[in-house]
């Protein structure tokens, strides 16, 4: 298996000033600023290191948020990852889903309840 990066995903409701903290202070770029289904997500990214990024998520907050992931790990190939998560019967919270924005992706649960969005660029 072939980990391409790993991103934390940082629920903020204070999307703007967390963005103007990450970029001014600690030097980080936006790459990506859009639109979700439930608010908006922003990565940031290291101009140095296009690998090093942080994902900010915005939107209501729900009774369902402890769903949200809180770890992003892209991955070469989601399906065989997510063929091996099953057949360990690990607990798969949001199904393997090709979504409109061009990734396909599951969300899983580690051993501690962590939710992890396992992803991949579509081609």
């Amino acid at each position: 298996m072939s980990i391409r990066r790993v991103v934390p995903d940082i629920a903020s409701d204070r999307l703007e000033e967390s963005r103007k903290f990450y970029a001014d202070v600690l030097g980080f770029q936006v790459a990506m600023d859009m639109p979700i289904d439930r608010g908006r997500i922003m990565t940031l990214v290291s101009p140095s290191n296009p690998t090093a990024q942080i994902s900010l998520l915005s939107g209501p907050a729900s009774t369902s948020r402890h769903q949200d992931p809180t770890l992003t790990i892209e991955v070469a190939d989601v399906d065989a990852v997510h063929a091996k998560a099953v057949a360990a019967g690990v607990q798969i919270i949001y199904p393997l889903t090709t979504e409109p924005w061009g990734v396909r992706r599951f969300y899983v649960a580690d051993p501690n309840g962590v939710v992890i969005n396992v992803m991949s660029h579509q081609k």
